[in-house]
């Protein structure tokens, strides 16, 4: 059987491998063939194939028509669009204003503690 020819070449190239990381580099096996001083140190297991029932795999449930949501027309998807854009434009409306606020609020109460300040920077 051919799997039984690459089983044997992997476990040749395995203990190839861990002669030279331990560094045993006297008799490297090649692929199907045995070497005196490895062939004492091998062992040689019976593998016995069993036969096992497995259920079938089942289908994933499909979702529930309630859970997704309508197609949209290409027109609905436009006004969407549009609905948001705008909502933006009056968030960012809104955070200028507030930001424009909050300056002059800032300015104006840094002018009167510098004009109740004593002191060489106090208008007159």
């Amino acid at each position: 059987m051919n799997w039984i020819r690459e089983r044997d070449a992997l476990i040749a190239q395995t203990l190839a491998f861990v002669q030279s990381v331990t560094g045993r580099k006297d008799d490297l096996l090649r692929p199907g063939a045995l070497s005196d001083a490895s062939a004492s140190t091998v062992e040689v297991v019976a593998v016995e194939a069993v036969m096992v029932e497995t259920e079938a795999p089942q289908a994933p449930p499909q979702p529930q028509p309630t859970q997704l949501s309508p197609p949209r027309a290409i027109g609905d998807f436009r006004t969407e669009m549009q609905a948001r854009i705008a909502n933006f434009r009056k968030h960012q409306e809104r955070f200028e204003r507030e930001r424009e606020e909050y300056c002059a609020e800032t300015l104006t109460k840094l002018r009167a503690a510098l004009r109740d300040a004593p002191g060489p920077m106090a208008k007159k």
